[in-house]
């Protein structure tokens, strides 16, 4: 484990507990609590490398096409679709000179191989689609005037998180954060709740796509159709929403709430999926012929058959459930004052929350008054991405250019949006404290530290970017060290940087 850390001052605490990391160039703030206050009207829901995302449902719906084409010509029938995806038409040449195959070609020739290179396909747009996506993310923290609020978006991202085990869920991943995540940070916790539900990213994750009324018309259908094929309820939507997203584990809920509750999301889908048509992957859309009819008793409240309505008005009263007002302060309480939250403090959080009716700026708020959040001691450990955000905004990075972000993510062992689990990435000291995973920043950092040659001097902008908080050890390792290279990968593995 690092040595202990130098205590914080205020303005480092503003700077790197708060916010991504300081830059060289930031002056350290007179005013720490009112510098964060400040940044609410300075942030920026849709950067620039998020709006110029491809479209991740275009990508989807191409695919669906192209598959159904190809078994369709498997089976004898019809041949390619009409609709080609983005990009030049003319077929890529290969190292002979002579043209490559298309998978229209492919068809013609063998209609499985086809099939086979449209799932390859697909796999490789998608991945492209991610990694300029994680680009995207990485830019908008390192660019950010509003750092604070920047972390917020990272910490709901994770609070809500999807994890891109799938190729339809990676697509999307994206777009979740800035759709779903961005545009609510600074709103109310209901809001982003109804717009984290209903994205085609948690829809595909969580399976409700799946999910259908056992006794709902689409069912009756199937069954009479053929006995032999049952579809039926998926829970994992439901049960995620009340263990993870709102209420937390052991407040009070039963299965037999979960179970009900699953009933009232049937029907909530993704347009053009999980019901066959046309359509766009995109949108929400609600599926009446998949919904469970009837009235449902959750937690003690009856709930009206109301069609999508019924999901919807049990989420809002989860929203603003005392339990789920302990749940999210505890969380954030964590996420700022250390690994074992206040109680005084979750207390304050959470009366907060429930006061304002979930009003994000309003717990902000709450949070950057709290005394524990501004205790010296560096009591959190930075996760890889926190780590990497402020070793790359600590040597004056405004963007990753052609550092490979999200292969870098995956050799520190926190992949973005890829967390295995929909309880996201752990936020404590120990998930992160491994001697293997602290190797491996010691060799980022020193990847982080070659090109910048004389241009960097550590001895400089160390305790400009932990103002008033360098240990004497630490800047005197700094100042032995053998070149400027060396000098800045040795800040970077310092305890002073490691901890926030």
């Amino acid at each position: 484990m690092p040595a202990p850390a130098a205590r914080l001052s205020p303005a480092a605490i503003a700077l790197n507990r708060f916010g991504l990391g300081a830059r060289p160039d930031d002056a350290p703030p007179a005013d720490p609590k009112r510098s964060l206050l400040r940044q609410f009207d300075r942030f920026d829901p849709r950067p620039a490398g998020y709006a110029a995302l491809a479209d991740a449902g275009q990508v989807v719906r191409h695919y669906r096409a192209q598959q159904q084409a190809n078994r369709m010509a498997a089976s004898g029938g019809t041949n390619a679709p009409t609709t080609m995806p983005p990009g030049p038409a003319a077929a890529p040449a290969t190292a002979s000179g002579a043209t490559a195959p298309t998978t229209t070609d492919l068809k013609a020739a063998d209609p499985a191989a086809a099939l086979r290179a449209t799932r390859q396909d697909f796999r490789d747009d998608v991945q492209a689609l991610y990694n300029e996506g994680v680009r995207a993310r990485a830019d908008a923290a390192l660019a950010t005037e509003a750092p604070f609020v920047e972390r917020m978006v990272h910490f709901w991202s994770n609070h809500f998180c999807v994890s891109a085990d799938s190729a339809p869920v990676t697509a999307f991943a994206a777009a979740f954060e800035r759709d779903a995540i961005r545009p609510h940070v600074l709103g109310t916790f209901t809001d982003m709740l109804l717009a984290v539900e209903q994205h085609p990213a948690m829809l595909l994750y969580l399976n409700q796509v799946q999910s259908i009324g056992p006794d709902s018309p689409a069912a009756l259908r199937d069954a009479s159709r053929n006995p032999q094929r049952r579809r039926g309820l998926n829970e994992n939507l439901a049960r995620e929403i009340m263990e993870l997203h709102t209420l937390g584990v052991r407040s009070g809920y039963t299965q037999a709430d979960v179970t009900e509750f699953a009933r009232a999301l049937t029907g909530w889908s993704v347009d053009g999926m999980g019901g066959g048509g046309e359509g766009d992957p995109n949108r929400f859309t609600f599926r009446a012929a998949q919904h469970e009819p009837g009235s449902r008793s959750i937690l003690g409240k009856v709930y009206a058959d109301g069609g999508e309505g019924q999901a919807r008005a049990a989420l809002i009263d989860f929203a603003h459930s005392p339990a789920t007002a302990r749940h999210v302060a505890t969380k954030l309480a964590r996420h700022v004052a250390g690994d074992d939250p206040p109680p005084a403090m979750v207390a304050r959080l959470a009366k907060s929350f429930t006061a304002s009716g979930g009003d994000l700026p309003t717990l902000y708020r709450a949070l950057i008054a709290s005394p524990e959040a501004w205790a010296p001691t560096p009591n959190k450990f930075k996760t890889p991405w926190e780590w990497t955000i402020s070793a790359l905004r600590g040597t004056g990075k405004r963007d990753v250019g052609a550092m490979q972000i999200a292969a870098l993510q995956t050799q520190l062992g926190q992949r973005v949006w890829k967390p295995g689990t929909p309880a996201g990435w752990d936020d404590i000291a120990a998930s992160w404290l491994a001697s293997d995973a602290l190797l491996r920043r010691v060799e980022l950092a020193q990847r982080i530290a070659a090109p910048l040659g004389q241009g960097v001097d550590a001895r400089v902008i160390a305790p400009r970017i932990m103002p008033a908080s360098l240990a004497p050890v630490t800047a005197e390792q700094i100042a032995r060290a053998e070149s400027p290279a060396g000098a800045v990968a040795l800040m970077l593995v310092s305890p002073d940087f490691l901890r926030r």
